[in-house]
């Protein structure tokens, strides 16, 4: 008899998993954040062939905790500070559970009307956490709202509905013309929608004087230069919140030029910082007023910065029928009256896919289980633990800041003290060299994870605070290592190149 058939030993082996779960959490700390196995290492443990017959449960749940669990990276740990925080909160773990009990595909309004009717509620709900126009809420009946995977599917089908619209306003346009605008510090999603999508993308130059954000004058220099080889850009992937540097690009800027190019979609990738809306001093300097004014679509992952367990990336159009217009594929099977009568929402015409999760169930439980005082005081929270860090690289004598914090990450490198005036200064070279067996030293211990990156040719480490248990001790604890480890890097750089250095 398998588990699944009766109610009493589902609750049994669910009891055990929340025990394990708990127990999880307790130890947390005092485990690697990183995983110590090596690849290949469950082929080992793990039969090739799924067994002929069904196995107990018991069994295989402690498979779990002997097999599973140690291959692990621990990104709620509060030691992990690479790439950005993944949301991980008992109310998110519990919404997902109740989403899971009572599955259904959710590709129109009559497959489950609490899919559909929860999500357009909790996306305005957002919407009103992060101070955006009503012009973005399903309530106004013109723009609106959806929960995608991530902030790759969002930029892909606002590149559709971008390109739809385009192409709909010049029939005699070739596809081979078409052009997406992306910068040298945008995240990968704009290069891997115009694979996916068969177009042209062009990476437009940010400079490390503007802090990496990209300025007016480089976008309308782009759009003459196109324009006279007879290119057609069609849409600018604006970032607020880069991954390398947390740059924001400069929408006010940005705006003045987008009053001239009608055709040209505006979407605003704000997959990490755009949760910081949520919080009144930050919204000046995210550019709220201009995504309001002029942003045609406007996205942020709550399961990043904002508490939300994996997926769940928030999407808002100012138009929704833009999107509807370029995807929207009815057969016969999938009619309904509510959805011909045009009453309802049916999300499938938002995305690619046909079925779709109960994600908004995962978002209601956190938003209502914090609330949004909550919500902003953890956003608060990371963003004081990460000007604590910022401060002692400030102060090092060995390290330095690469670029000004953004929010919660600090972007630093090795950068050693000169013994006098009239030492030379370390070219950029040996800097990088620093650093790369810097990174190397600190990748190799599994009680901290940072991450690397190249900002215009330079070899520089990313820290990023996010997990909701990591504490002031933890920012002083992951300076100290951080501290220890780049002495001993410029040591061993000092006796392999005999350097005078500090």
């Amino acid at each position: 008899m398998t588990l699944t058939s009766t109610p009493p030993r589902f609750r049994k082996a669910g009891y055990q998993a929340i025990d394990r779960i708990c127990d999880y959490y307790y130890s947390l700390q005092e485990i690697s954040v990183m995983s110590k196995v090596e690849p290949g290492y469950l082929r080992k443990h793990i039969p090739m062939d799924a067994p002929e017959e069904g196995e107990d449960f018991q069994v295989i749940a402690d498979d779990y905790q002997k097999f599973i669990v140690p291959g692990l990276t621990h990104w709620q740990h509060p030691s992990f500070f690479a790439y950005f925080p993944t949301a991980c909160t008992f109310e998110g773990i519990l919404g997902d559970l109740y989403a899971s009990s009572t599955c259904n595909p959710g590709f129109n309004w009559l497959a489950s009307p609490a899919c559909t009717e929860l999500e357009a509620i909790v996306m305005d709900w957002a919407a009103n956490l992060l101070g955006l126009s009503s012009a973005f809420k399903n309530s106004s009946g013109v723009g609106g709202g959806s929960i995608q995977t991530t902030a790759s599917d969002s930029a892909l089908i606002t590149v559709v509905a971008a390109r739809s619209m385009y192409q709909r306003n010049h029939r005699d346009v070739k596809m081979e013309e078409l052009v997406i605008y992306t910068t040298t510090q945008t995240h990968s999603l704009g290069a891997k929608a115009g694979i996916v999508l068969g177009l042209q993308v062009r990476s437009i130059d940010v400079l490390a004087e503007d802090q990496y954000s990209l300025r007016g004058h480089a976008l309308r220099n782009a759009l003459e230069e196109d324009k006279k080889l007879g290119r057609k850009p069609f849409i600018l992937i604006a970032t607020v919140g880069t991954t390398s540097s947390g740059a924001v690009d400069n929408l006010p800027e940005i705006r003045e030029i987008a009053k001239e190019q009608p055709d040209l979609w505006i979407h605003v990738d704000a997959a990490w910082a755009g949760v910081a809306l949520s919080c009144d001093e930050t919204r000046e300097s995210l550019h709220l007023k201009e995504i309001n004014a002029f942003a045609h679509s406007f996205c942020t992952n709550f399961h990043k910065w904002g508490l939300v367990n994996f997926d769940c990336s928030a999407l808002w159009v100012r138009d929704r029928k833009y999107l509807t217009d370029a995807l929207d594929i009815t057969p016969a099977f999938l009619r309904t009256k509510q959805g011909d009568a045009g009453t309802v929402i049916d999300y499938r015409n938002w995305h690619l896919g046909l079925g779709r999760r109960f994600r908004s169930l995962k978002m209601w439980f956190v938003l209502r289980g914090f609330g949004a005082e909550g919500f902003r005081k953890y956003i608060r929270r990371c963003i004081d633990l990460n000007q604590t860090f910022a401060q002692l690289v400030r102060d090092s004598e060995v390290l330095s800041l690469v670029t000004e914090p953004s929010l919660a990450l600090t972007v630093f490198r090795v950068a050693p003290k000169l013994e006098s005036e009239d030492q030379p200064s370390l070219s950029m070279e040996s800097l990088n060299e620093i650093n790369s067996i810097f990174f190397g030293r600190i990748s190799a211990r599994s009680d901290i994870m940072l991450t690397q990156t190249n900002l215009n040719g330079i070899f520089c480490i990313r820290l990023a605070v996010g997990a909701a248990r990591t504490t002031e001790k933890h920012i002083q604890d992951a300076y100290a290592t951080i501290e220890k480890e780049a002495k001993a890097t410029i040591e061993t750089w000092q006796t392999i190149n005999g350097a005078i250095v500090e």
